[in-house]
């Protein structure tokens, strides 16, 4: 099974980041992330020494350095993103739609109820009353 790569993380990491600033306004940022060169970057193992491992303990494994994301890499992000935003976008209008029509339909059976139940109260009634006469005594004036 292909796991990816940590580099390919970091690359999606940045180009997030990048995404973030610019959604906030940021444009006064003091980095140009397409003019960093990842070669140049510090990895903290090479600024910190390790310490001796006991022989039971695994060695860490090597840090990787990141990388920044190609224009394809972020052409095809760009398109990930706005397939997300359609689609997010298809959903609420079919949760819109679908929200319409069960409104519609109560009111329709609304409109069945109130049209009907004149007619079922006065059937009601009708029985009732012919019940009602076999289970009394007719009335003496």
């Amino acid at each position: 099974m292909d796991t990816p790569k940590p580099h390919q993380k970091s690359a999606h990491l940045l180009d997030d980041l990048e995404s973030i600033r610019e959604l906030l306004g940021d444009e006064t940022s003091a980095y140009d992330l397409d003019s960093i060169d990842p070669d140049s970057i510090p990895l903290l193992s090479d600024i910190v020494e390790q310490a001796p491992q006991p022989a039971a303990e695994p060695a860490p494994a090597p840090a990787i350095a990141p990388t920044l994301p190609d224009d394809s890499t972020r052409s095809a992000d760009h398109a990930l993103r706005e397939t997300v935003r359609q689609s997010i976008g298809r959903d609420s209008e079919i949760n819109r739609l679908d929200t319409e029509l069960r409104n519609a339909a109560q009111l329709i059976l609304q409109d069945v109820i109130d049209d009907f139940v004149p007619q079922i109260e006065a059937e009601l009634k009708s029985r009732l009353e012919a019940r009602l006469s076999r289970l009394l005594p007719p009335r003496r004036p």
